[in-house]
């Protein structure tokens, strides 16, 4: 059996409302649109597709783009529109692997087991340690402006398992709107 292979992850990506006033995905394909990502062959390859908390809300400004070679350009994870200051939640529970500067900006990495990582990138402040044990949910950083040269302040997150780079929006699930959007009735 190779090593890797290609996991087709179905997602439900277009804007939906669903079950409890929950919503989708922001600005994607439509939800017949596999995305392939490159993984090792392991079960953990979906393990936690689709239910993993959003470190924050926002629309994706940047989507997963897999680069054809280890080195070769693309995007290596999503960028999710915030403002600068926005609190950074942990998605699923896990224990800080790095916490701290990268090339003068600064990233967080969790690792949540089985050989499944996330990263945060471009923050403002970073509020665990490395060896922190974090609970889904929990704040673990400040969002910043983004990568040089971009034009909008975002949260760049990044997923990998056993070092091979997936599709971040094949681990997030819906959000919740109910604490953010009120209806009010119509008066006919």
């Amino acid at each position: 059996m190779a090593s890797f292979a290609s996991v087709v992850l179905p997602l439900a990506l277009a804007v939906a409302i669903g079950p409890g006033g929950a919503v989708g995905a922001f600005g994607a394909a439509p939800e017949s649109t596999p995305v392939v990502a490159t993984a090792a062959e392991s079960s953990q390859a979906v393990a936690g597709a689709g239910t993993w908390q959003w470190p924050v809300v926002g629309p994706v400004t940047r989507p997963f783009d897999l680069p054809d070679t280890p080195f070769g350009s693309g995007h290596r994870g999503i960028d999710i529109a915030v403002a600068v200051g926005t609190v950074v939640v942990a998605p699923e529970a896990g224990t800080v692997a790095f916490a701290g500067p990268v090339g003068g900006a600064l990233f967080v990495t969790l690792d949540h087991g089985g050989g499944l990582t996330s990263t945060y990138s471009w923050l403002s402040a970073i509020s665990v340690r490395k060896g922190d044990v974090v609970a889904r949910g929990s704040p673990i950083a400040t969002s910043g402006p983004g990568h040089a040269g971009s034009s909008v302040p975002h949260l760049h997150l990044g997923v990998r398992l056993d070092g091979a780079y997936l599709d971040p929006l094949a681990f997030l699930g819906p959000v919740s709107v109910s604490s953010f959007v009120r209806l009010a009735p119509l008066d006919p």
